[in-house]
């Protein structure tokens, strides 16, 4: 947020023109104040015409009058980016500002004065004309690099600005103005005059698609969402995802076990895990992890309760015959509506998107139960982002105060020994970490598994058999005939004598 304070109920409140994303709405703070001056600027093909369209064909639904000047694209060409978003544009009305054919004439090039005083004076008599017959309460200008060079100076080009905004100042109507950024040297004339500044940044990564996110660098007295906004383009125009803040999401929450359906399990969590809390489960790859968090998810849906599993390592189908393999079937479950499986495409996704996911998920779905498999997957699907745990941090505090058991899968580096290590340590974040380790004994590869961490209350301090069988998951009694277990390689403890009585 914004360093000012919210507004109080006894300041005056001023109309609000709802761009019409309502992603960008809520970043906003609600949408831009009516009847005042913007810029939106960005590098070309960020989205900025993209958002302008959006912007007038949510004045055009509310019954206002709009204007869409163009000074670089023609009517065509807006009308082609319209049909790609599936818009009608037949309530907007477009003029064209563009130089003619006749431009080019030998007898229509200028002598007694520079073309920037002409054809300025021209363009804006043209732009004044229309805006005095139309009276439109929203106008959008496309582009501000045209202008700038009509106005041949930096001098004239701010005079020129300066005068558009007393214009418009006295006749209700909230002004966009898009900006390029193709100018050699950035200048920021435009934004010391503008009331906000919305900015557009797109980063074409090493493979993938090309990530995208906005930032609001300025809005004089409004109380807006700061930082950067991750945003995609698709038909029907931008949608943005607001930066999570949790603590925005805070609600009293009543402390409540959740089983898992399999009472060896239970007693190994002191009962079960709790509403609110988020559980790591971590191990070498094949050992279970997955399937642990599945189990949650069933026993979830034998209650009647809502999951959602958000998969980026392996595929959906190879899950469900893995499963099915099991006797842990997902497919009644999944068509009652009761678990929702997303498979996550690590080349598509930004951290914003995902959020937003989850968030529907929650909104939504009405989910208690949410499996994220894997960590792993999750930084390897944005490597080139930064602060990834801290978003992490903020998505696990979103889910706690919603009520939602979070379950988490992270995959060691290395099979088997004391030198496991992890890419990703959230074991700091978690409130449980069930650990899965492969031991030698007797020719034979076992399974481990033991809570090393839980801070919803006591649980069982042992290390127990564990084991993935055709009836579903099998715990056994606990390995205290052998030390070592951890290491991969126990040794045989043996039991002392009983005394004589």
């Amino acid at each position: 947020m914004s360093d000012l304070p919210p507004s109080s109920a006894d300041d005056p409140i001023e109309p609000m023109a709802q761009i019409g994303v309502p992603g960008l709405d809520d970043v906003l703070g609600g949408g831009l104040t009516a009847n005042r001056l913007y810029l939106l600027e960005g590098a070309p093909g960020a989205g900025k015409t993209t958002i302008a369209m959006q912007f007038l064909i949510e004045g055009a639904r509310r019954g206002e009058s709009v204007l869409y000047v163009t000074l670089s694209e023609t009517a065509k060409e807006l009308a082609g980016v319209a049909r790609s978003h599936g818009w009608d544009l037949r309530s907007v009305h477009v003029r064209e500002m563009l130089p003619n054919n006749d431009a080019l004439e030998p007898e229509e090039q200028y002598t007694m004065f520079h073309p920037s005083e002409v054809e300025l004076s021209e363009t804006t008599l043209k732009i004044l004309a229309d805006v005095e017959q139309l009276r439109p309460q929203r106008v959008v200008f496309d582009s501000l690099s045209e202008l700038r060079l009509l106005a041949g100076s930096s001098l004239r080009y701010r005079r020129q600005i300066l005068a558009l905004k007393q214009f418009f100042a006295g006749r209700n109507c909230t002004v966009l103005l898009l900006d390029d950024m193709t100018a050699m040297e950035h200048d920021l004339q435009v934004q010391s005059i503008s009331h906000a500044v919305i900015r557009l940044d797109q980063n074409n990564s090493d493979f993938g698609s090309t990530r995208r996110r906005l930032l609001v660098t300025k809005y004089r007295g409004r109380h807006f969402r700061t930082g950067y906004h991750d945003y995609t383009i698709g038909r029907g125009g931008l949608q943005v995802y607001p930066r999570l803040v949790a603590a925005e999401h805070h609600k009293p929450l009543e402390q409540v076990r959740m089983p898992s359906g399999l009472p060896a399990l239970d007693a190994l969590l002191g009962g079960g895990i709790e509403r609110g809390t988020s559980s790591l489960f971590v191990g070498a790859p094949g050992t279970g992890k997955s399937t642990l968090g599945v189990q949650f998810a069933l026993a979830a849906a034998r209650r009647g309760e809502r999951s959602a599993l958000f998969i980026f390592d392996e595929s959906i189908n190879t899950l469900r015959t893995r499963c099915a393999g099991m006797g842990m079937e997902l497919g009644p479950f999944i068509d009652q509506g009761l678990i929702r499986l997303r498979q996550i495409d690590p080349a598509e996704l930004s951290p914003g998107e995902f959020v937003h996911l989850v968030r529907e998920a929650v909104t939504e779905h009405q989910a208690k139960v949410l499996l994220i498999d894997s960590l792993n997957g999750y930084l390897n699907a944005m490597p080139d982002e930064r602060f990834l745990i801290v978003q992490l941090h903020e998505l696990l505090t979103y889910l706690g105060q919603h009520g939602v058991a979070t379950l988490m899968v992270g995959a060691h580096h290395g099979l088997i020994g004391g030198n496991m290590t992890s890419a990703v340590d959230a074991s700091y974040l978690a409130d449980a970490v069930v650990l899965l380790r492969y031991f030698e004994l007797a020719g034979e590869v076992r399974q481990a598994i033991s809570v090393v961490k839980k801070r919803g209350g006591q649980h069982e301090r042992t290390i127990r058999d564990f084991s993935l069988t055709e009836t579903g998951i099998h715990i056994g009694e606990p390995l205290r005939n052998f030390r070592g277990i951890l290491t991969g390689v126990p040794i045989p403890v043996e039991t002392p004598a009983s005394s004589p009585p």
